[in-house]
């Protein structure tokens, strides 16, 4: 029998903007078509909803026993580095059964920064400017 992968979180700053979520949707969707078996939520550090605890409480009823936060900030900030962690630490307090790791922002890793290179040397990449 193989082991249940992850449930994962993809945290974000939040936005009052519905505009500002669509990126971080979009690599839920993906995540969710191409890992079928993987529950996968966003949440929100502030000014929308769902918050981190919203989004892990969640996963735990639909029986998620570990649950994998990604930040999805391209760099190890404030919020990263002081606010995730504070947050992380109330929701082990609160589900002592479920196993919390916190990956490093996504915008550090290697495979993200090589990405964004080769987005802003592509010249085909449609302007916006008027």
């Amino acid at each position: 029998m193989s082991e249940i992968p992850p449930a994962i979180v993809l945290f974000s700053h939040g936005s009052r903007d519905p505009l500002w979520r669509a990126p971080i949707e979009a690599v839920a969707e993906r995540i969710a078509s191409q890992c079928p078996d993987r529950p996968v939520e966003c949440a929100y550090l502030e000014l929308c909803e769902p918050t981190l605890a919203q989004a892990a409480e969640l996963l735990v009823q639909q029986g998620a026993t570990r649950i994998t936060v990604v930040p999805m900030f391209l760099g190890t900030g404030k919020h990263a580095r002081e606010d995730l962690p504070l947050l992380v630490e109330q929701l082990r307090s609160r589900h002592k059964s479920t196993q919390f790791t916190v990956q490093h922002a996504i915008g550090e890793d290697s495979r993200m920064t090589a990405l964004m290179a080769e987005i802003a040397c592509d010249s085909s990449t449609p302007s916006t400017n008027s």
